[in-house]
């Protein structure tokens, strides 16, 4: 009911540094995977009722929902951040490659 948190809290991060971080880390990758992510799982839990829009919002307490934000935010935050580190490292290795063919 609230793993979108921690995904929620990485994109923030994220989202507010991408200005420094180089171009060729393609930050903007990083921040749509990680906001796509947090938009889907808000919509299906409130469509499920487990997030409602008045307060105070979850409708778990926080005994729930602190071990759901380590056993599946955090897992599922990380899984994103290797994706991205994935997709850089191949982009990263195509444009040297069509550099090489176009030399």
């Amino acid at each position: 009911m609230a793993c979108f948190l921690v995904p929620t809290g990485a994109a923030i991060v994220t989202t507010a540094v991408g200005k420094k971080v180089p171009e060729k880390y393609h930050i903007n990758w990083l921040n749509s995977m990680l906001w796509g992510g947090v938009v889907m799982l808000a919509v299906e839990h409130i469509s499920h009722g487990e997030i409602v829009l008045y307060p105070p919002f979850l409708t778990a307490g926080l005994p729930e929902v602190l071990p759901e934000m380590l056993r599946v935010g955090v897992p599922m935050t990380i899984s994103i951040f290797l994706i991205w580190g994935i997709m850089v490292t191949v982009a990263a290795r195509m444009s040297k490659r069509v550099k090489y063919v176009k030399a």
